[in-house]
């Protein structure tokens, strides 16, 4: 990667250029640096407040997802599979006073919710990307883990997003800023997928695949639905749709992946993005798996993040 530290922004700390052959999170923002605090509201920390580069420097490896209740499953997880001494009671919730994210440290694998939809995920990034960078963070890949709809494939397959679109199949996002409409590039890191992809060879007990990722502003209507409150559409038009999203290289419908690899892309964080499937949209619309099936499912992503966390950790051989 070329360097990530942006030339106009001289008010940059400048031991940050002592650090020779590291990827630091960078901000693209000329006002950050002179503030006299930073707030992070939402995240329940401060540059005053709290010394982030002590808290969060040694984070390695940021993972987040949707529901606050799997990223805590998920932060037990990994603090069974890396083994560390400390007990899970003294695992807690860093954000708890905030009470709109949660966010769990666990050695180096820092594990977020971000909540449903382009808002809530976009909000809690920009106060993640800022943490980072004030912890002076480097090298620190970052990974969505979640739930999707799949598009002709088998529910509980995994998917790795190797691009990820718009509604109208086109790998771009578009911001709203001030009364300008802003596109900006939703790629992701090919290596990091790849990386993914491997670790995911020795697991043969369920299916995964590389695909596009579609990223919709909506569950329902957005997603081509019947079950919605409101329906402008035929089930031949949606049905159609959602065929000429299969055929333009989509595997997957979730509602994040766009923003996501755009502000990653933006702030020099090499970035993926793994959900599973809970059903095949060209079969039906509705979640209709058992609960205990449902929560099988949600644990498959994680499997492969846990082994990509532990062969990057040297620790591809220990098992929990």
């Amino acid at each position: 990667m070329a360097s990530i530290l942006p030339a106009s922004n001289t008010s940059m700390r400048s031991d940050r250029n002592t650090y020779v052959g590291k990827s630091f999170v960078h901000v693209k923002n000329p006002y950050l640096d002179s503030m006299d605090e930073d707030v992070l509201y939402h995240l329940d920390l401060g540059t005053k407040t709290h010394n982030l580069p002590e808290m969060f420097g040694d984070v390695k490896f940021v993972c987040v997802g949707g529901s606050p209740n799997r990223m805590k499953a998920f932060a037990l997880f990994m603090h069974k599979e890396l083994r560390l001494a400390d007990s899970e009671e003294d695992i807690k919730d860093i954000c708890a006073g905030a009470d709109r994210y949660c966010m769990y440290k666990i050695g180096p694998v820092l594990s977020i919710s971000h909540g449903m939809g382009i808002p809530a995920i976009s909000i809690m990034l920009h106060e993640l990307i800022k943490l980072l960078y004030h912890a002076r963070s480097s090298d620190v890949p970052i990974i969505r883990i979640g739930t999707s709809g799949g598009i002709g494939i088998a529910p509980g397959s995994v998917v790795i997003t190797d691009e990820a679109v718009d509604s109208f199949f086109k790998p771009r996002f578009e911001q709203a800023i001030l009364d300008n409409i802003v596109n900006r590039r939703t790629e992701l890191d090919k290596e990091l997928a790849e990386e993914l992809f491997n670790c995911s060879k020795e697991i043969s007990t369920f299916p995964t695949v590389i695909g596009h990722t579609m990223c919709t502003y909506d569950f329902y209507e957005g997603q081509g639905r019947l079950d919605e409150a409101l329906c402008s559409f035929s089930r031949e038009k949606g049905l159609d749709y959602l065929k000429r999203a299969y055929n333009a290289g989509i595997r997957n419908i979730e509602m994040e992946s766009t923003v996501f690899a755009a502000m990653c892309r933006l702030c020099g964080l090499k970035a993926a993005v793994v959900c599973v499937t809970l059903l095949n949209r060209l079969e039906c619309d509705q979640i209709n798996s058992p609960h205990d099936v449902l929560v099988e499912y949600q644990k498959r992503p994680q499997l492969r993040i846990s082994k990509f966390i532990k062969q990057r950790l040297g620790l591809c051989d220990q098992t929990s």
